[in-house]
């Protein structure tokens, strides 16, 4: 199996390309981050308080390097989402193996958080088909989760046309044992 976390892969298709985040993304990542709009999708859940609204430069240079050092450490993987169109990052994708002591221990957490103009469940459910296939083996799971808050109409929308199903199980926070609700989920296709 690809080790993620020594050679990150690249996903392509006609309009978006999905590679590790890097430094120079800070001026289109601020867009993303600083977006009041956008805010609300994002999922913050057992992030320590973090609700990823970086209002300016160096807020969000720190959030960069930070997902650079969790990467090194093996925590996770945020890939940068770019738009062939106009050649800039309108998003990012972050992914991890989850281990814990609830229902989705050994799950493979999806965070997905585009700007606000790019909410739309096509364009969702493009970037899901784009990632997701490739998901379950680079980080050795066999169920993925992501966060839709009931306002996510178009999240929702993308997420059941591609499979997901809504769950009525709570993930509970690795430092604070809170109990986080509003996950979908999907299993790996046996086929």
């Amino acid at each position: 199996m690809h080790d993620v976390y020594e050679t990150c892969p690249v996903f392509d298709n006609a309009h978006f390309t999905l590679r590790f985040v890097r430094k120079d993304d800070v001026n289109d990542l601020l867009e993303v981050y600083s977006d009041k709009h956008a805010l609300p999708f994002f999922n913050s859940d057992n992030c320590d308080g973090d609700n990823f609204y970086y209002p300016d430069p160096e807020h969000m240079r720190s959030a960069i390097d930070f997902w650079i050092r969790s990467y090194e450490t093996k925590w996770f993987v945020r890939w940068a989402i770019i738009d062939k169109t106009i050649a800039k990052a309108i998003g990012t994708v972050e992914m991890f193996h989850r281990t814990a002591d609830d229902d989705f221990d050994g799950a493979g957490v999806l965070r997905l958080d585009v700007r606000s103009d790019y909410e739309k469940a096509e364009i969702l459910h493009e970037l899901f088909s784009l990632f997701i296939p490739a998901a379950y083996d680079l980080f050795d799971c066999t169920e993925i989760i992501t966060k839709i808050p009931v306002y996510a109409v178009e999240r929702a929308a993308a997420a059941q046309k591609y499979g997901f199903a809504k769950s009525d199980s709570c993930l509970i926070g690795t430092n604070d044992r809170h109990a986080y609700n509003g996950y979908w989920t999907m299993k790996k296709s046996k086929s």
